[in-house]
């Protein structure tokens, strides 16, 4: 509905002629007609939305928000709505659900709206918008610290990045906290990992320990028995030395989402 149909109806709903409303708002008559019918090319000033909030008794700010929304783009405003209809999707479907299945069956993606194009199947020819990637933990970069993989945060908008170019139903993000690998990652940056990725030596790995679900954000390393080196980028911080039976799970990080300023 339009600022104008908006308008409109309020103004019949207080029992207000268009001449009356002029006269409260000093907004001559054949504007206000204007903006009812939607021939005013754009929303009206602010001070004018000031007024007609005033006196047609809207909540200070609604008028100026809808006039705003109006001045968007249109791909833009559509672009709003499907992020709006897709929240809406993640939260009827998590409502009530069990997170931890629907994590490990793949539904997360499903939720995200993953498509692939017309006879494809594989995963790298999914559609270039990527998936939404739960934010699932916190993951320690200085020194282990036992954390949940699967214990969600409350929320679901702020629970989810949007990863684009990403198309592993199974990646996850996890919040960088200390500063053993600094200065690549700091703490706060948002670091994405995705367990199809294939894991080579010196790359930087979600890794979770088997014996009391520790994790930890490192560099990996195999040595020659096959232990693996937890290797901090950060000098001032030592490395650890596990062994293989030791780790439960390495995945490879693949984004990272950091804040600027």
């Amino acid at each position: 509905m339009s600022i104008g149909h908006i308008l409109k109806a309020k103004r019949e709903e207080l029992g207000l002629t268009q001449d009356q409303l002029a006269d409260l708002t000093g907004i001559s008559k054949p504007y206000l007609s204007a903006i009812e019918t939607g021939r005013a090319v754009n929303p009206p000033s602010e001070s004018k939305l000031g007024r007609l909030e005033s006196a047609l008794k809207f909540a200070p700010g609604q008028l100026l928000r809808l006039a705003r929304l109006e001045r968007t783009p249109t791909a833009v405003r559509e672009e709003m709505e499907r992020l709006r209809a897709e929240n809406r999707k993640f939260r009827s479907m998590l409502e009530g659900g069990d997170l931890d299945e629907l994590y490990r069956s793949g539904k997360l993606a499903e939720l995200a709206g993953v498509t692939r194009r017309p006879g494809r199947t594989d995963a790298a020819d999914a559609v270039d918008s990527g998936i939404w990637v739960p934010v699932i933990n916190r993951v320690s970069a200085g020194y282990p610290a036992w954390h949940g993989d699967l214990d969600y945060p409350p929320g679901v908008a702020d629970d989810y990045v949007r990863c684009p170019d990403l198309h592993d139903s199974q990646a996850f993000a996890a919040r960088v906290a200390g500063d053993s690998m600094a200065p690549k990652y700091n703490e706060g940056d948002i670091v994405i990992f995705s367990p199809a990725a294939r894991v080579s030596d010196g790359d930087d790995c979600f890794v979770r320990r088997a014996d009391n679900q520790e994790t930890n954000f490192k560099r990996i390393f195999t040595e020659s028995d096959g232990s693996i080196r937890l290797q901090p980028r950060n000098e001032q911080y030592a490395p650890q030395v596990l062994a293989r039976e030791q780790v439960s799970g390495i995945y490879k990080a693949v984004f990272r989402v950091e804040r600027v300023g």
